[in-house]
């Protein structure tokens, strides 16, 4: 039942009398119950909605902003949490020039509206591309597990196989958006890992590789922040069967760590949040992908590529698509994959903050990282009843605490860090239930050492006074 009102809402548009009128009368209808006639009647609700008194513009603003200060965010709490959205410093020219009116308004970077997009992202993939050792980088994806989902893919196309096997210790939540993106092209296949190191099992990867393998993927540092070093021996399984290597990476630990290229792998993917991205809750995420520059792999790409070219001017050069003709642009619903809208502007700001701190700066960040995560991990096993879940494989970044001979359920010990201003680690006890009470902490530059204590000490008082 709809009633045919005669005020403007303040919210809803074009709901002016007169205005609704026109509309009405151009399009031959005399009430706008008629445009629901192809609604069942069992589906339309037949009573007022019982909604409260429409706010005006003041009174919503307070409403929204005392609901808004009910949240804490990583500015106002310690945090310890990561797992595949990291607090990691930004500095202050990443956000100057990713909010300048050029790059924010250039939706799909045309001729008529770019102002040096087109440049910065072929800049951008220059400056990755040298991070990761390879030579052709994508406008970013939409996050990591699409661009793992769509290395896989390509990988498919490649070697004309269906089966894709995935290591156990990939996030489970990434696993299930390879899965959903990946069916019914590929069938998505498991490999076990290790429970004593975390390490991929290789004997149960090797039984696994057959014939119709087209891919293995695997992370390194993977989602539990171990850093795999069998890296060459799973590629050369991998080749053994011509299948495809791909290594998913968290590009801030290539500071420190080899790049996957350097250990067999043909595709590198990873995220871009932890290169000058802010935490934001459901956005503020960006993926790569990267290969060599062999035309097998460069025309499986299903998202843009920017290159350059000189002018008819001497010392005057261009930038702008190789290979258009690849993606759904060019090709529409013929398209290997569809590619719309994509994070584009997160690639920029990701050319500004590699520029910003190039190896050297990469190198110190890394191993900052590294130092005080292993210093976190020393203090808070030194807890009794407190442990690493895989305390003699080296990590980054991350690590696995055991809290089963505490007695005290992470989730219990998260409460309580709540409550002195602290974000515990992530539980891990849904993905991992074999495991009983563990959690995912994540240590990064932005952690003095006096959180790390009071961090230590918080824990200590939990478990000590239980």
């Amino acid at each position: 039942m709809s009633e045919y009102r005669t005020y403007a809402h303040p919210y809803i548009p074009n709901t002016v009398p007169e205005v609704r009128e026109a509309m009405l009368k151009e399009i031959g209808l005399s009430s706008i119950d008629q445009l629901h006639d192809a609604i069942p009647d069992s589906l339309k609700l037949k009573r007022e909605m019982n909604l409260p008194p429409a706010m005006n513009e003041y009174e919503l603003r307070r409403h929204i902003e005392a609901l808004l200060a009910k949240n804490k965010h990583g500015a106002d709490y310690i945090n310890f949490l990561g797992a595949g959205c990291w607090q990691h410093f930004v500095p202050a020219v990443c956000d100057e020039i990713n909010q300048r009116s050029e790059f924010v308004t250039a939706y799909a970077g045309e001729p008529y509206e770019d102002h040096g997009r087109f440049q910065s992202l072929f800049e951008y993939q220059s400056l990755m591309a040298e991070l990761v050792d390879m030579d052709v980088v994508n406008v970013p994806t939409f996050d990591w597990a699409q661009a793992a989902s769509t290395a896989i893919r390509m990988a498919g196309r490649i070697t004309g196989r269906r089966i894709a096997l995935l290591s156990r210790s990939v996030d489970p939540d990434k696993a299930k958006i390879i899965t959903n993106y990946c069916t019914p092209v590929m069938e998505i296949r498991y490999v076990e890992i290790d429970p004593v190191t975390g390490k991929i099992d290789l004997d149960d990867l090797q039984g696994k590789l057959e014939e119709g393998t087209a891919a293995f993927y695997f992370e390194n540092p993977g989602y539990l922040g171990i850093i795999e070093d069998q890296g060459a021996q799973i590629s050369e399984l991998v080749h053994a069967v011509n299948a495809i290597s791909i290594v998913g990476v968290d590009p801030i630990s290539l500071g420190v760590l080899e790049p996957p290229s350097r250990y067999g792998a043909d595709i590198v993917c990873g995220d871009l949040q932890p290169l000058g991205m802010h935490m934001n809750y459901g956005g503020g995420q960006a993926g790569f992908i990267a290969t060599r520059d062999e035309e097998t792999y460069v025309m499986e790409y299903p998202s843009r590529l920017f290159g350059i070219v000189p002018t008819e001017v001497e010392g005057e050069y261009g930038f702008g698509d190789v290979a258009y003709e690849r993606t759904s642009f060019a090709q529409r619903e013929k398209g290997k994959e569809s590619v719309g809208t994509q994070t584009a502007l997160w690639g920029i700001t990701a050319g500004v903050y590699l520029s910003l701190l190039g190896p050297v700066g990469m190198q110190e960040v890394g191993e900052t990282i590294i130092q005080k995560s292993q210093y976190a991990a020393n203090k808070l096993c030194a807890i009794p009843g407190v442990s690493l879940r895989f305390e003699d494989t080296a990590f980054f970044k991350e690590f696995v605490l055991d809290f089963n001979e505490t007695g005290i359920s992470v989730a219990e010990i998260n409460k309580r860090l709540l409550e002195v201003g602290i974000f515990g680690g992530k539980d891990l006890y849904s993905a991992y239930p074999q495991w009983g009470e563990c959690a995912l902490y994540c240590v990064t530059e932005i952690h003095m050492q006096a959180d790390l204590d009071r961090l230590a000490s918080a824990i200590e008082n939990i478990v000590c006074k239980n």
